[in-house]
């Protein structure tokens, strides 16, 4: 029987009354008393020297309050890297500047090169278009193999457009080439990683506050990660201590990643105000969305699986360029490398395994993390390849995954990619799905499809993710230059209802439904006693934010861990209020017990007795029932699945629809099977739009093509068929204490292969060799390819 309530139980979003009737809170729908408005002056070639910019026909204009330069910054730092990339050869990364505003020199279109700020934001657009720019157009570079190959340099002063080159695991690359050279049977792909425009639903708004009277700075804005801003852009930027400066993200709507990062918009309208003693705001429109959010994917690959006789993986060699577009956004190196060369082992047990990739600056907006992050550039170019040596090899491509799946009775698993799996049970999401997916009936379906004269095609898929990136000091000597734990104060007031203030970030997860289940579960407490706090810096202890599918896993294990805290004070003050030993209480269903008695004291005695200390070991205890915890997890999570799609090929038009689509995964325990459901649902949705739609193109000259809801098509209602979802295979996570692993990204990577495979399946199904075709497959695409 479904639960009711507590873990396990699917209820309802309490955010949604809110959001449903219009009265969430966003960063847009905030303002400042007497806040002035900014508007940016950006650039509109991708590459060239600033000669000049005149602003004095804008500060002449109505309005005008003043109008800042890439001079204005001068001593200021620019927007720091989190990520420091050290390659095969033992050489650090190239970390070129990235000033807030353009200094001598633009390098995308949308650069930001001045900022204008006004009473309003009508007069900010007005005088924008005033000020005057000598920008001495110099060749672009957007192609990767063209940024390696010499010619136009992003940054001159690096000398070459190659940030890294990284191998890993480079002890392995001289195996890696004899398994290679002397395999039975050796399958070759290359292949594209579409480039992604995030288009969270909410574009990006800043406010920036300041307070001469304290010295404080206040930055309102869309984060995801409000605590990793204040450290980033106040240590590196800014140069302002953490206690002079506040971060809020309230109702943010959507992030996708793209919000992870610091934007030069914050930082500069933190300045400003700062400059101004006045707030100043911007808001991003939909078009400056497209040029200066963060992009995501864009790898070109080349990668090799070597078979033996049996169809035994031997060994797995990839070489990748990834686009690290102009500029080093906030996490951008570290997608390419540990979190996507680290899953190359996928489900599988393969012996041998190398990555090379190599980081290119190109004249485009900066890439960085997207809805899955190097997890579905990985899955992508490994389900590929396996399916297309399934079909060399004349086998059934879930047999030949079978055949090479990692056992159950195998985990803890080490990969040779220097990552330990520590549960999962592959064999068991596959026959899960083989169920769901109704795949002994598909030869019906296809005939049918054929009697309408369309080509049916069947594409199955698997997928590992590695969730909650840990433990800090690992990925310290990684090179990340942040910590990775989560954090959580539990405040129980003295009615015994329970305020909790976390480090993770919610927009769009429901940690409002989610969280509250967990501590209401572990106290006995209804669900509508507890109260979570997120996105102030100001209330909330020093947190990593969301990204990477590990707030419950890391976030919800800190409040956990925070909770037991709570239970184990609480437990010291009911002994005291019963006359008996703490080893004799026992805590269940909000009632403290003496073992084997029926005595007993409920909650919210023990609660009002710690905040009203009458009859009180105050000897022994400090009044009050508030704890903190910190959790830095031992280990990544590691969800799984088996995903399935049937697709409809028209061979006239080339046109792809979507039949069905299964998905079995593996999330160890799952908290709300509801928002599960749907987290699930959107990420398949966002993994179709890759595999069909979304591409984000530029010209020979840097311009975006695809700068537009016009150019740039976006999954509607209509392609996206009825999802059948399951997650009853669980194997929970053995180092965390709510066993769960994270299930915010598995659609996005699950889903673009499986559509990919469904396609091709059923060209060749239909007399049509055609190997592989590049996302997004798209019907010219087909139709270029069944017709030669």
């Amino acid at each position: 029987m479904p639960k009711d309530f507590g873990v396990g139980a699917s209820t309802k979003r309490r955010e949604d009354v809110r959001f449903l009737t219009g009265n969430g809170q966003y960063t847009d729908d905030m303002n400042v008393h007497g806040q002035a408005h900014v508007h940016f002056v950006r650039s509109e070639v991708a590459n060239g020297v600033l000669k000049s910019v005149d602003t004095s026909a804008a500060a002449a204009m109505a309005g005008v309050v003043r109008v800042f330069t890439g001079a204005d910054f001068e001593g200021v730092g620019g927007l720091p890297c989190g990520w420091q990339i050290t390659d095969r050869h033992g050489e650090p990364m190239k970390e070129p500047a990235h000033p807030v505003l353009a200094q001598g020199k633009v390098r995308h279109v949308g650069d930001p090169i001045a900022a204008v700020v006004a009473e309003t934001a009508a007069q900010a657009r007005d005088a924008a278009e005033a000020v005057s720019c000598e920008i001495e157009e110099q060749p672009a570079v957007t192609d990767m193999k063209a940024a390696l190959g010499g010619g136009a340099l992003v940054h001159d002063e690096i000398g070459s457009n190659l940030c890294y080159d990284w191998g890993f695991v480079e002890e392995n690359r001289e195996a890696v080439e004899e398994a290679i050279r002397g395999a039975h049977h050796v399958t070759t792909l290359e292949l594209t990683n579409n480039r992604l425009i995030p288009n969270a639903m909410e574009p990006r708004v800043a406010i920036g506050d300041y307070n001469p009277s304290t010295d404080e700075s206040t930055l309102y804005t869309t984060s995801q990660n409000p605590h990793v801003i204040r450290l980033l852009m106040g240590a590196f930027v800014l140069g302002l201590p953490e206690h002079k400066l506040r971060v809020v993200a309230p109702d943010v709507g959507g992030g996708f990643g793209s919000k992870i990062f610091h934007y030069a918009e914050e930082a500069l309208c933190t300045f400003a105000a700062r400059q101004l003693k006045r707030a100043v705001k911007w808001t991003a429109s939909r078009s400056e969305s497209f040029i200066t959010d963060a992009h995501g994917r864009d790898h070109v690959t080349k990668i090799e699986l070597a078979l033996d006789k049996d169809g035994n993986f031997l060994a797995i060699r990839t070489e990748t360029c990834a686009n690290m577009g102009a500029y080093l956004s906030t996490f951008s190196t570290s997608v390419p490398t540990w979190l996507h060369g680290t899953l190359m082992a996928g489900n599988y047990k393969t012996p041998l395994i190398y990555v090379n990739v190599k980081a290119v600056f190109t004249n485009t907006v900066p890439v960085d993390a997207y809805r899955g992050a190097g997890r579905p550039e990985a899955t992508f170019q490994l389900e590929r390849v396996i399916d297309k040596a399934a079909r060399e090899l004349n086998m059934n491509p879930i047999e030949l995954r079978r055949r090479n799946f990692i056992g159950a009775d195998e985990f803890p698993y080490s990969t040779p990619v220097a990552v330990q799996y520590d549960t999962g049970n592959y064999q068991a999401t596959m026959d899960k799905l083989v169920d769901i997916a109704d795949i002994d009936g598909f030869s019906g379906r296809a005939e049918s499809s054929a009697a309408r004269g369309k080509l049916r095609g069947l594409g199955v898929n698997c997928y590992i993710e590695a969730c909650g990136i840990a433990p800090s000091n690992l990925v310290g000597q990684l090179g990340a230059r942040a910590g990775l734990y989560e954090s959580a104060t539990v405040r129980v007031n003295a009615t015994g209802s329970v305020t909790v203030m976390t480090g993770s970030h919610s927009h769009g997860q429901g940690h409002e439904t989610t969280f509250p289940q967990v501590v209401a579960d572990m106290l006995g407490i209804e669900e509508g006693q507890v109260n979570i706090q997120h996105g102030d810096t100001a209330n909330t202890p020093m947190g990593m934010g969301t990204y990477g599918s590990r707030s419950i896993a890391v976030g919800g294990a800190a409040m956990v861990r925070a909770t037991e805290k709570i239970i184990s004070k609480a437990k010291k003050i009911a002994a005291h209020l019963l006359e008996a030993p703490e080893g004799d209480i026992e805590f269940k269903d909000g009632s403290f017990a003496v073992a084997g008695t029926d005595k007993s004291v409920a909650w919210g005695d023990v609660c009002l007795a710690a905040y009203v200390p009458h009859n009180y070991p105050l000897e022994e205890l400090e009044p009050g029932l508030e704890e903190t915890a910190f959790y830095d997890p031992a280990n990544f999570t590691f969800p799984a699945g088996a995903y399935a799609c049937e697709v409809e090929v028209d061979p006239e038009t080339g046109k792809v629809d979507i039949c069905s689509f299964a998905a079995a995964d593996d999330f160890g325990n799952v908290i709300n099977p509801m928002i599960v459901d749907g987290q699930v649902h959107g990420g398949i949705a966002q993994g179709i739009g890759q595999a069909l739609l979304e591409h984000a193109t530029y010209d020979d000259n840097g311009q975006l093509l695809a700068g537009s809801y016009m150019d740039y098509a976006m999954p509607r209602a209509d392609d996206v068929p009825s999802l059948v979802v399951d997650h009853s295979c669980q194997t929970p996570c053995t180092h965390n204490p709510l066993g769960v692993k994270g299930c915010g990204e598995a659609g996005a990577i699950g889903s673009p292969p499986a559509v990919v495979n469904a396609v091709i399946d059923a060209l060749e199904r239909g007399g049509h060799s055609v190997g592989h075709i590049d996302m997004p497959v798209s019907p010219s695409r087909v139709w270029a390819a069944i017709n030669g």
